[in-house]
Formats: C-alpha cells, sequence, structure tokens
C-alpha cells in the first residue's frame, strides 16, 4: 500500500523565495542584490531583483521582469543578464 507523501519544510511555490547574488558596484558603494522568486497560480515562475539592504523599508525592488516555464529557465534569465545590465535596472529605479 503507497504511503501518502508529507513533505515538512518544503516552502509553499507560490511563496517568495529570496535568494542572494554579488553585489554590484554603484556610485563608489557595494549594492546588495536579492532575487525574489515565485511560481504563479497559473505555473509560471517569476521573479524580480531586489536591490539594497534587507530591510523592506530601504529596498527598491523591479517588477516581476524575470520569468520561464520552469525554475531552471528563470535561472538561466538571470544568468544570462550581465552587471551592467543590472545596474542599469538599479539606476533606473534611483531616478
Amino acid at each position: 500500500m503507497p504511503a501518502q507523501s508529507v513533505r515538512y519544510g518544503v516552502p509553499d511555490p507560490t511563496e517568495p523565495v529570496v535568494h542572494e547574488l554579488p553585489p554590484i558596484r554603484y556610485g563608489g558603494q557595494d549594492v546588495a542584490i536579492r532575487v525574489a522568486v515565485r511560481r504563479s497560480e497559473d505555473g509560471v515562475w517569476r521573479g524580480r531583483f531586489l536591490f539594497g539592504d534587507h530591510d523592506p523599508a530601504d529596498a527598491r525592488c523591479t517588477a516581476e521582469i524575470l520569468c520561464g516555464p520552469s525554475e531552471a529557465d528563470l535561472w538561466e534569465a538571470v544568468r544570462d543578464l550581465r552587471e551592467h545590465h543590472i545596474r542599469d535596472l538599479y539606476r533606473s529605479i534611483l531616478e
């Protein structure tokens, strides 16, 4: 008789999971970068960049500009962005 699968500690995929990326250099200072990744109700993986401190009041973020049919595809999109693209995103949020 098959047992029911019980998964403890596995996050709900619709709740964003935040991943740290290496910081960028902007205006002579290091800026922390994180990516919040979640799976939307339609099954598409979506992500946004979070810039700055871990304090949500000080952090700036993009819209969910990253997406992919799988989590691996989303991370491929993140890897394809170069540092100057991420720096331009940050600069656009500041202005």
